[in-house]
């Protein structure tokens, strides 16, 4: 709620805040019994309770010459003369034709009154449910109408088709869409890496996926092929996506970027070799690493645009992707990074290819996955993660995710949030990343630290809450000639707007020039 562009604080009570939006939506007088019996069919005083209600919200909503909430003995009801209700707004634009109306609400997304679920309230709750899908049926009228209005203008129309496919995912005519309107504006490679993440959505959820999305998409010509920022006077660096298969099967895409030594970037949790490309999270990374380097990097198994249907998530599975990845790109001798969880895989291939491996640089990383590091609040943190991420990961409205992007990056730009909201559902199936999660907890290679022979750079995050900052001083401590540097970030991926970027980016090339020194 605001009042003149600000906004307005609300009651702190669910009730209070629940009966404001019904009274708001449904727009007409209401019996007391009636919203009794709605909100407190309970023995206690559910009139007095309503009244204390009705006391709060008026503080909130009447203005010293304007009544809002009109009340008598027998009757509640909200006077919405003069204000405007996003629910009314799309309800209005849903059965409209004018462009200009549509895109007005069309920018009103995400669930109806979220967080307003009240247990032991049976009736509300069936009404807030057929509600919230009468909301989301609207808002999918209104983007389907403007993509339709906005033929011959494609560029203007795929923020609608995006909403769409974010909003209902299963649906097959919004991915069909999506694809389409990105082959018409020119950005071949980002429909074809669509196409894949609908039909490894489909496929999850049983659905077979339509003749549209079977056939890949055409090119994209080169003068529109996607490159990654860099500095003025340099060369464009344009990313060549190629596939090749583990021992078992599994199919792995992995892509080579720049000239110069082979710098071999190890899978880490969540990836999207085509989503990340010109991403606000990963952009900085890749220009930097790629630009006096060959940068290979590949999706891990489970995610991203390598197979998602994968029966074998085990840390040795990981550990044979990269041999795989290193052996398809033809790469002999070379520098490996490793973040996060590849900080381990990293170290594994490293104690078992010491020849191969000239240097290693890991970010971020540990040694022992969340279920074996013996902190039990981490421990509980993670579980109820896990379990909410098979019932939350999937839906359209991105609130569960967002859960995932404040713990990664809690300094993150709103641009930032929203794309690793965005990078999570369409890099990973709900029990993808359930089972992805799991695999990542019993991850121990401590045995296996004291083996590490090659020039080893560590850094890390002093306030990480995603990886403890201690769990990066452990592989220093215990990595014979590890080099040390602790990173003023809270974030687990350091951004480009941070101050340790640029040293950090300057410890990495500092060392890659002299591992050895």
């Amino acid at each position: 709620m605001r009042r003149d562009a600000q906004e307005v604080a609300l009651p702190a009570s669910a009730k209070t805040r629940a009966l404001l939006a019904y009274l708001a939506v449904t727009g007409k007088e209401h019996r007391r019994d009636a919203l009794c019996s709605l909100f407190w069919n309970v023995p206690d005083d559910p009139k007095g309770a309503l009244r204390w209600s009705l006391s709060k919200l008026r503080q909130a909503v009447d203005e010293p010459d304007t009544q809002h909430l009109v009340a008598d003995r027998e009757t509640v009801r909200l006077e919405m003369t003069g204000s405007n209700c996003d629910f009314a707004r799309i309800e209005e634009a849903a059965a409209s034709d004018d462009i200009g109306t549509l895109e007005t609400a069309a920018s009103i997304r995400g669930e109806f009154a979220p967080g307003l679920n009240l247990r032991g309230c049976e009736e509300f709750e069936s009404w807030l449910l057929a509600t919230r899908e009468d909301v989301r049926q609207r808002q999918l009228q209104v983007w389907r109408k403007l993509i339709g209005l906005l033929e011959g203008e494609p560029e203007r129309a795929l923020p609608f088709a995006r909403s769409v496919v974010e909003a209902d995912p299963l649906g097959e005519d919004g991915w069909v869409t999506l694809v389409t309107l990105l082959s018409a504006s020119g950005r071949g490679d980002e429909a074809e890496a669509q196409r894949g993440v609908a039909i490894r959505t489909l496929e999850a959820a049983g659905i077979g996926a339509e003749m549209a999305l079977a056939r890949p998409v055409k090119p994209t010509p080169a003068a529109a092929t996607p490159s990654v920022p860099h500095e003025q006077g340099k060369p464009v660096i344009r990313q060549r996506v190629e596939f090749c298969t583990a021992p078992d099967g599994t199919g792995l895409a992995y892509s080579c970027v720049g000239n110069g030594p082979p710098l071999v970037k190890t899978a880490n949790w969540l990836n999207h070799l085509e989503f990340e490309w010109e991403s606000p999270i990963w952009s900085h990374w890749i220009e930097a690493l790629s630009r006096d380097h060959r940068l290979v990097r590949y999706d891990e198994r489970g995610n991203g645009l390598s197979d998602w249907k994968v029966a074998d998530l085990s840390f040795e599975a990981f550990v044979q992707d990269l041999e795989t990845v290193v052996d398809a790109a033809g790469v002999d001798q070379f520098d490996l990074l490793g973040i996060s969880q590849g900080c381990a895989v990293s170290i594994a291939y490293a104690v078992r290819h010491p020849e191969r491996v000239r240097s290693m640089i890991l970010y971020g990383g540990y040694s022992q996955g969340w279920k074996s590091r013996n902190d039990p609040e981490e421990l509980a943190r993670r579980e109820a993660m896990v379990t909410l991420t098979g019932v939350g990961w999937g839906q359209g409205n991105p609130a569960f995710r967002q859960m995932f992007t404040t713990l990664y990056f809690p300094e993150a730009t709103d641009e930032q949030a929203q794309w690793f909201n965005e990078l999570q559902r369409i890099s990973a199936s709900p029990e993808g990343a359930q089972r992805l999660q799991r695999a990542l907890g019993v991850i121990d290679v401590r045995h296996l630290l004291r083996k590490v022979k090659v020039p080893t750079l560590i850094l890390h995050s002093r306030n990480d809450s995603v990886v403890p900052f201690e769990a990066g001083r452990i592989l220093a401590r215990f990595i014979e000639g590890a080099r040390f540097v602790p990173l003023d970030s809270s974030n687990h991926l350091v951004l480009a707007q941070e101050p340790a970027w640029p040293e950090m980016i300057a410890h990495i090339r500092e060392f890659l020039a002299n591992p050895h020194a």
